[in-house]
């Protein structure tokens, strides 16, 4: 199990802020095999695709550099424009697949860990020329199952090169009595090939090596108790951190209050600065609850879902204050206030009835008064 330097056992898995810096610090699994197993895979497959075409520049270049007549040779200019225009054509020969390595080599460098570059990755850590850390090293377990890739590697490479060479000895040994160049087109495809196949077989190594190295990194990257405490000390003492906290807990609970609005029996409003949606139920409760509560944008808010849930929205702007200043939600309205809200419910429930086609048309609902010290906007 992973320490620490005073000793401390790392047993926390690592936090996201301990995640990032890591990024930061250019500190992201890799795996070389994957690399390497992509590089020479990716060399293959693109001399299988090219290999033809580069074979017939490369005798044009030869017949183009055995055109050289004697005055060429012992001009100066002659021989440098020759020379140059003879390294223009290599380069546009090899173009393609130096192409096709430089991606592959990108692409596979992103295939563990992804993308990252930092510049502080790329600054010398003189804690590497540590001896003591050094000699720790070389009897890590990383360096054992380097010691096993290295030794696997070794052994693929050579039992896969002696079954292809014994499978392909009859082919090779049919070269020498073919023509020229039918033998190099022949022996270059049965190179390539047997190329490919011993790149193929890395990727035994390959199945070895990520899952070692993201599991290394994880280890790596692991805190004690004590290091996750202090960084949640310190992260929950910053300001922007504990507004952002309470801005994200507001959230949640408004969430939450909305939620439960279409529970209501009756929103009151005032009508536009406030609204407040109150439930009664005789057998739960002794008196109405107020389920959500709000101003302004959030009080628009209660009003267009009672409206999508068709619940009664009454325009009571003294009541509607006085229950939003006195009553937290979740909690039951004061006493003083039971007289006033049994009055909307009873009105309520009358109009209910009536739309049912069970009861006459209820009158118009009266101004309802309301205690003076619950309702502090009042006149």
């Amino acid at each position: 199990m992973a320490e620490n330097q005073d000793g401390q056992e790392k047993t926390e898995e690592p936090t996201s802020k301990r995640k990032e810096e890591s990024r930061r610090d250019g500190e992201v699994a890799r795996s070389k095999e994957l690399s390497t197993a992509v590089i020479l895979l990716s060399a293959g497959m693109a001399l299988l695709v090219f290999g033809s075409w580069m074979a017939n520049q490369a005798l044009d270049i030869f017949a183009y550099n055995f055109e050289l007549t004697r005055e060429d040779v012992i001009t100066h200019d002659a021989m440098f424009k020759h020379f140059g225009a003879s390294v223009w054509y290599a380069l546009g020969t090899l173009l393609p697949f130096l192409i096709v390595l430089f991606f592959a080599g990108a692409i596979s460098q992103v295939m563990v860990g992804g993308w990252n570059l930092t510049a502080k990755a790329l600054k010398p850590k003189f804690s590497k020329l540590d001896p003591i850390a050094g000699i720790k090293k070389i009897f890590s377990k990383n360096s054992l199952m380097e010691f096993v890739k290295s030794v696997a590697k070794v052994l693929l490479v050579g039992v896969t090169a002696f079954i292809i060479i014994y499978g392909l000895s009859a082919e090779f040994a049919t070269l020498g009595a073919m023509a020229l160049e039918p033998a190099i087109a022949k022996g270059s495809y049965l190179v390539i090939w047997s190329f490919l196949a011993i790149s193929l077989s890395l990727i035994i190594v390959v199945l070895l090596d990520v899952p070692w190295q993201l599991h290394q990194h994880r280890e790596k990257l692991k805190m004690t108790r004590q290091e996750v405490k202090d960084e949640h000390k310190n992260t929950e003492g910053k300001p922007e951190v504990k507004s952002r906290i309470r801005r994200m807990q507001m959230e949640m609970a408004q969430r939450r209050m909305m939620s439960d609005v279409p529970g209501a029996d009756v929103v009151i409003t005032n009508p536009t600065h406030y609204a407040v949606a109150l439930k009664y139920d005789e057998e739960g409760n002794s008196a109405p609850l107020v389920l959500a509560k709000g101003k302004e944008q959030v009080a628009a808010k209660i009003r267009e879902i009672a409206d999508y849930y068709e619940i009664p929205v009454v325009q009571m702007p003294p009541l509607a204050r006085a229950v939003y200043f006195s009553t937290e939600i979740g909690s039951e309205i004061p006493q003083q206030l039971y007289m006033a809200v049994a009055q909307v419910l009873a009105w309520v429930y009358q109009m209910k009835q009536y739309q049912a086609g069970k009861a006459k048309k209820p009158g118009k609902l009266p101004a309802i008064k309301v205690p003076k010290e619950l309702d502090p906007e009042a006149d």
